[in-house]
């Protein structure tokens, strides 16, 4: 097999692998001694973390989330054969973070801040407008989900505004349809009324 073909098999596969890494779980296990699963929302992700082990592994969890992504995008940026190859990479970690194969495909993160360190690299202006959106519509709304809902709507429009790339905007599409599937409980509970506001949890 030619090297470059293998490079553009195999960077995908290390994407999702990388991005499948339960880094939350792997956090609070560490720290807390807690199955981050059996806590609050039972979700992997920084806004879990933040509400069972507090704001500090909340901030680790986010930082490591969004490497996960970022590193094997800049991997495929570096050693990929096509500017689609990057775009690729981020969606397969998110791929990884929202059904990761460590856990047998259950109980993923949402994908908001493994996108977020994803498409840092493709779109850098882009992800300052999402996040931009997930402030102001959490903080309107009290409601991480929201702000998360509200982020990944975003990204696609502003990664094509700001790469202008009709493939880096549907690579975008597609992170956001997974954010969208993980928030699938979100939004009935939305719907319902029901979704609780955010607070932060205290360190145990």
């Amino acid at each position: 097999m030619p090297p470059q073909l293998l490079l553009q098999i195999g960077l995908p596969i290390l994407a999702y692998l990388v991005g499948a890494i339960p880094c939350g779980l792997l956090l609070v296990r560490r720290f807390t001694r807690v199955d981050l699963r059996q806590e609050g929302s039972g979700n992997i992700g920084a806004t879990n973390v933040a509400r069972t082990g507090g704001p500090a592994l909340g901030l680790a969890t986010l930082a490591a989330d969004m490497l996960k992504a970022f590193a094997p995008v800049w991997a495929a940026s570096v050693w990929g054969a096509s500017p689609v190859d990057p775009v690729i990479a981020a969606v397969a970690a998110v791929l990884g973070h929202s059904f990761p194969i460590y856990t047998r495909f259950r109980g993923g993160g949402k994908g908001v801040a493994t996108t977020a360190g994803g498409f840092l690299w493709v779109a850098p202006p882009a992800v300052l407008c999402a996040t931009a959106a997930f402030l102001v519509a959490g903080a309107i709304s009290r409601r991480a989900s929201v702000g998360s809902l509200a982020a990944a709507l975003t990204l696609p429009v502003a990664v094509y505004a700001a790469a202008g790339s009709w493939t880096a905007a549907a690579g975008a599409a597609l992170a956001a349809v997974l954010i969208f599937v993980r928030h699938a409980d979100n939004i009935r509970r939305l719907a319902a009324g029901t979704e609780p506001v955010f607070r932060f949890g205290r360190s145990r």
